[in-house]
């Protein structure tokens, strides 16, 4: 069962491939105070100071939108050193993936109601949802106010970002765990088109708004 120290009135479970852009997107969602924090995004191809600016004021903030990361947990109990150090979690990151899939066989919620506890934001953005057991528990615990969310990119697009295929990551589970999920109920499209990647978040902060 979920922790409910405040239901929420909507989620979206974020998912896409490494270097899609989910991280991107959903700090684009919330992000109204650090919008002019940093110039450029690597890992999005777009301008991160124009996207922001031009999407101010639809921009949610965080005292209304949560950016809840299920890798934040897993990292915490996997080594705390993980969270800054990018080259050790590179090295270490298949081992991380084995330990945290024997944790999910046994408690297949584990990290998800780890990552919800104390949230009091009536919306949850969840930016890396890889597993059809991540949306099956968030469905069950909190019902129609879920809803999916697919970022996609190009392969080429992806590379262009550093993406670079890593046996036992990227054919693993944690990647392409839902490959085939069927019809997701958002999909947005982040190849490089910023004008594309405007309106479709316009649309989708619409939404949002609509359920507040």
């Amino acid at each position: 069962m979920a922790p409910r120290g405040g239901a929420p009135r909507l989620v979206l479970l974020f998912s896409g491939k490494r270097k899609s852009g989910k991280d991107f997107v959903t700090e684009a969602l919330q992000s109204r105070h650090r919008r002019q924090t940093v110039a450029r995004s690597t890992g999005s191809g777009i301008s991160r100071l124009r996207l922001r600016s031009r999407l101010a004021t639809f921009e949610l903030g965080a005292d209304v939108c949560a950016v809840l990361r299920l890798s934040g947990p897993l990292k915490e109990q996997y080594a705390q050193r993980l969270l800054d150090a990018s080259a050790y979690k590179e090295a270490y990151r298949r081992d991380m993936i084995l330990w945290g899939e024997a944790q999910r066989q046994a408690d297949p919620g584990f990290f998800c109601r780890k990552v919800v506890e104390g949230v009091c934001q009536p919306v949850w953005l969840v930016s890396d949802t890889r597993r059809l057991s991540d949306v099956q528990w968030f469905r069950e615990a909190y019902g129609s106010v879920t809803q999916t969310v697919r970022v996609v990119a190009s392969e080429q697009s992806r590379q262009q970002r550093g993406w670079a295929f890593t046996p036992g990551v990227d054919d693993g589970e944690s990647e392409c765990g839902l490959d085939n999920f069927g019809d997701f109920d958002w999909v947005v499209e982040n190849d490089g088109d910023e004008q594309r990647l405007e309106e479709q978040l316009g649309n989708l902060i619409g939404f949002v708004r609509s359920r507040l």
